[in-house]
Formats: C-alpha cells, sequence, structure tokens
C-alpha cells in the first residue's frame, strides 16, 4: 500500500475548553475509525523556527502548517476520502493529501 501524509492547514481555535474537549474527543474517534490505515495518527507541530535561504533565522512558520498523519490507503482517492471525514475541517482549517514518495539509492 501507498504512504500518504495529510497536513493540517490553519483552522480556529476552539471558542472554549468544552469545545476544545468535545472537538478532540470526535478527532480520536475519527482517528480510531481509521484503525491501521493512519500508521503516524497525530504529529501536532509547536515552537517552529523556519530557516530563510540567506541563512537568516525567523520564529514561526513560513506557513500554517499545524501538523500531519501519515495514512496509508491504496489509492489517493482513498486517501482523500479518508481525510474529508476528519473533524479539523470543521474548525475552517483545511488539508493537503500528499503521496510519500520512498527514495531508494541513498
Amino acid at each position: 500500500m501507498t504512504q500518504y501524509m495529510m497536513t493540517y492547514l490553519g483552522g480556529d481555535q476552539p471558542s472554549s475548553q468544552e469545545e476544545g474537549q468535545k472537538h478532540f474527543a470526535k478527532y480520536r474517534e475519527w482517528l480510531n475509525s481509521l484503525g491501521d490505515a493512519a500508521i503516524s495518527p497525530a504529529n501536532p507541530l509547536k515552537n517552529v523556527t523556519t530557516i530563510m535561504s540567506d541563512g537568516s533565522v525567523m520564529e514561526g512558520g513560513a506557513s500554517t502548517m499545524s501538523g500531519f498523519t501519515i495514512l496509508e490507503a491504496e489509492s489517493m482517492l482513498e486517501a482523500i476520502e479518508m481525510a474529508k471525514q476528519c473533524p479539523f475541517l470543521e474548525l475552517g482549517g483545511s488539508l493537503e493529501v500528499s503521496e510519500l514518495m520512498k527514495m531508494t539509492n541513498l
């Protein structure tokens, strides 16, 4: 099977701690529904630093990427269908699904 990276972009914070707990419960339920297809299920990012091409360093990210999940699926279409069910979309975020390439001869 092929591996895909689902990248989390943007999204709004829940309006309260209670809303955050409800959302996280939905997210865990969704991840559990993926079963073995979620081979690296939840990888949030924090303390992002960007290194520019001139070597300068900037606190923060150059994109709105906040995390990723690695999925295993038979096809891109199947991976997209999994992503379309992700509760992160309910927070106004978007998802990118990318096929991971296996690098050989390194």
